[in-house]
């Protein structure tokens, strides 16, 4: 039984349904018109494969190249191609337009066999064993068909609502960072400094945002900490529309735009689950743990996390839900794969948030200009490149070689760059930091 059809929900029913196991999906149809999430990387392309979407992803999307990195009063600018990493994933991605989307993973669901009932899926807590447990209510049974001593496995995929964590308050650790994020779609918004699809994140003189390119329109939004969102105005839109007309490297492009959808707020970011399974329930996705906005690794996560889950557990069949030790076995593994992907992510999230990215960067750049033995500097310029674009990408994010070279180049490699402080995003940004300093 799975709680939730949203993304994770549904590519989990649908793995499931590819191997003939029977799932059933609450679906309450409460889905808001926009959402974070828009920008794909390449590591989401081989599950829509699987699933056997791609062409229906691609026909309704726009393609992604890559991405670029700004940052604000003549700062330094990055442009990752996708090419970087060919040869271990898809040289592209796409954003996607999410209600769409949503909708083409539930129908590739049902096409393959997954059922749905539109019902909320209220839920009881309790202790089992000195543990804590779930189980659907007596009005969801009944619209589930379940019958008495019926005990199906519960999967978590109702998304920020963290169902289960709340009715059973589970424990959970907070990221380092608490902002809050404003967006809306524009028409008439230029887009003009990068390649087409190419999303840009821009380091403001506050804060940050994202700029990303769908059919016929740019979602535009900003992510700010709270307490500087109350200077920007008494509402979303204004919060919005100051932030836009006061950032030097939005202004100019939002001359002629013009809104076209509602203003949607988030928060709660960098959020995790201490524990990601229990006795007859796991959590997947974003119930699971969110990671942040930068980067666009939420959908990865809900998508990989449902995969994951399929592989860990699943491929044993049905008949691993009859022997406790060795599910409690795929369980636990797939919780540490979840864990340690989120871990990653909020690693490599941090060295975009504290400037060290643009730092390496400039630093690459200066070394490859220099002249060396056999253009040793060059080739390791394109070595770390490959690594950063493969890590932002979703394929080597977890590498224990790549996070120990990001390491050794924000630490010994940076010579006569200024400060990381100076590309750090912040609330309200200070004057530059000298390089002496």
């Amino acid at each position: 039984m799975i709680v939730g059809a949203g993304p994770a929900g549904c590519t989990l029913a649908g793995l499931l349904a590819q191997r003939g196991i029977l799932c059933l999906v609450f679906d309450d149809d409460k889905r808001p018109d926009l959402l974070v999430g828009e920008s794909l990387i390449p590591g989401v392309v081989p599950v829509f494969r699987q699933l056997g979407i791609e062409d229906r992803v691609a026909k309704m999307s726009m393609l992604k190249p890559g991405a670029s990195f700004f940052v604000t009063d003549g700062g330094p600018r990055i442009h990752f191609s996708f090419k970087n990493v060919e040869g271990h994933l898809p040289t592209y991605s796409y954003n996607v337009p999410r209600p769409e989307f949503d909708n083409l993973l539930r129908t590739r669901a049902e096409e393959l066999g997954a059922r749905f009932v539109h019902a909320h899926a209220g839920l009881e807590g309790g202790i089992r064993n000195g543990e804590p447990m779930i189980q659907l209510d007596a009005a969801a049974r009944e619209a589930a068909g379940l019958k008495p001593g019926d005990m199906p496995l519960l999967v978590d995929c109702s998304g920020r609502a963290r169902a289960f964590a709340r009715t059973m308050n589970l424990d959970s650790e907070r990221g380092e960072r608490d902002d809050i994020a404003y967006f809306a779609h524009f028409e008439d918004f230029e887009h003009d400094e990068v390649d087409p699809g190419q999303v840009i994140i821009s380091v403001l003189r506050a804060g940050w945002s994202w700029r990303i390119p769908l059919p016929g329109r740019l979602s535009v939004g900003i992510v700010v900490s709270k307490e500087h969102a109350r200077t920007l105005g008494a509402t979303a839109e204004e919060r919005l529309e100051n932030a836009i007309r006061q950032e030097p490297l939005l202004a100019a492009k939002a001359a002629r735009a013009r809104r076209i959808t509602p203003v949607m707020t988030y928060s709660n970011y960098q959020l995790l689950t201490r524990c990601g399974h229990g006795p007859g329930w796991v959590l997947c996705g974003d119930a699971f743990g969110f990671v942040d906005p930068m980067l666009s690794p939420g959908l990865f996560m809900s998508l990989v996390g449902a995969q994951q889950l399929d592989r860990c557990v699943f491929r044993h069949g049905l008949e691993i839900l009859g022997q406790p030790e060795k599910l409690e076995r795929a369980l636990n593994l797939y919780s540490d794969i979840v864990t340690d992907w989120h871990r990653a992510w909020q690693e490599l999230v941090r060295y975009f948030y504290d400037g060290r990215i643009f730092r390496i960067h400039l630093a690459g750049k200066n070394l490859a200009m220099k002249p060396s033995p056999f253009n040793l500097a060059s080739r390791m310029e394109r070595h770390s490149t490959r690594h950063i674009a493969s890590m932002a990408s979703g394929g080597w994010t977890r590498s224990r070689y790549s996070r120990s070279l990001m390491r050794l180049l924000s630490r010994y490699l940076v010579w006569d760059v200024p400060p990381a402080e100076n590309f750090a995003v912040r609330g309200l940004r200070k004057e530059p930091v000298s390089a002496a300093a």
